[in-house]
């Protein structure tokens, strides 16, 4: 379980930080520097299961919601373009629920969609 997980990690930052070189390999030796922190556990230990769920959590985060944005135009533009892959989550507004199907204000007005 503890090496599935590991592997899906990788995968999961290889697809999320593709193209960015420092990125990929800083997020890589994270990966490998936690795993390393926890390899004197066993497999009976009651904590790897939390762990094992926790790697595969943001294996899913990094593949599913992490996007990544280049700058592109002069000095003066704040323009960027974003690489969004085929597993990246994508959504409206409804699928963010409140409680107690609350709207958002913002300085007294509703929302978006409740103009």
């Amino acid at each position: 379980m503890a090496l599935q997980a590991y592997r899906h990690l990788l995968r999961s930052s290889r697809i999320a930080f593709q193209g960015d070189v420092p990125l990929l390999a800083a997020s890589r030796a994270e990966i490998r520097n936690n795993f390393r922190k926890n390899i004197n556990l066993q497999a009976s230990d009651p904590t790897v299961p939390g762990l094992i769920q926790h790697a595969e959590e943001v294996a899913k985060i990094l593949v599913e919601n992490v996007v990544q944005g280049k700058k592109v135009g002069g000095e003066s533009e704040e323009k960027y373009k974003l690489r969004i892959h085929e597993k990246t989550e994508r959504g409206d507004n409804d699928t963010i629920k409140m409680p107690n199907g609350q709207k958002v204000v913002i300085d007294g007005k509703k929302c978006c969609s409740d103009k």
